[in-house]
């Protein structure tokens, strides 16, 4: 299993996998996520024999991102390591990849001084999984709030170094 890391033109790779994962994470466009690649202190893709297995977009602080769950920590941290999104292609579940782009995460972190790793994860609509996930990796629960319009609820979570 290799990493690599991605630039905006590398987009077009993950856009499939990105919006196969809807409602876990945001659709996007090709350009959208250009955007937030361009924007990113750091993108990471998974992928064995050609095959992409995941990938990892995260934000650092100050970036002009209109998302409200970024807007929440924004207001309460000031050095931290955003999760935007993370996906793992379907055939690729269950085998850890998750768990390693967290360490690649993790890794960047310490490199860089970054104490926290933020994210969160749907409670309406519904991703058990993803919460039973997160916290078995450590990370714990900070804050809820609804978004888009009050569709959404999310779980606010931190991971402290």
């Amino acid at each position: 299993m290799d990493s690599v890391l991605l630039k905006p033109t590398d987009a077009e790779l993950v856009l499939a996998m990105n919006n196969a994962a809807v409602p876990n994470v945001n659709e996007a466009t090709e350009a959208e996520l250009a955007e937030l690649i361009e924007m990113s202190g750091f993108t990471v893709a998974l992928e064995e024999g050609g095959t992409l297995l995941g990938f990892v977009l995260t934000l650092p602080p100050g970036v002009g991102y209109a998302s409200e769950n970024y807007r929440f920590f924004s207001e309460r941290y000031d050095q931290f390591v955003y999760v935007d999104r993370i996906v793992v292609a379907d055939g690729a579940r269950n085998r850890g990849i998750g768990a390693k782009l967290y360490d690649l995460i993790g890794e960047y972190a310490a490199e860089h001084g970054i104490p926290r790793v933020l994210c969160e994860v749907n409670l309406e609509p519904p991703n058990p999984g993803s919460l039973r996930f997160h916290e078995r990796i450590g990370f714990v629960e900070v804050g809820q709030q609804r978004t888009k319009g009050g569709t959404y609820l999310v779980s606010l979570l931190a991971k402290e170094f």
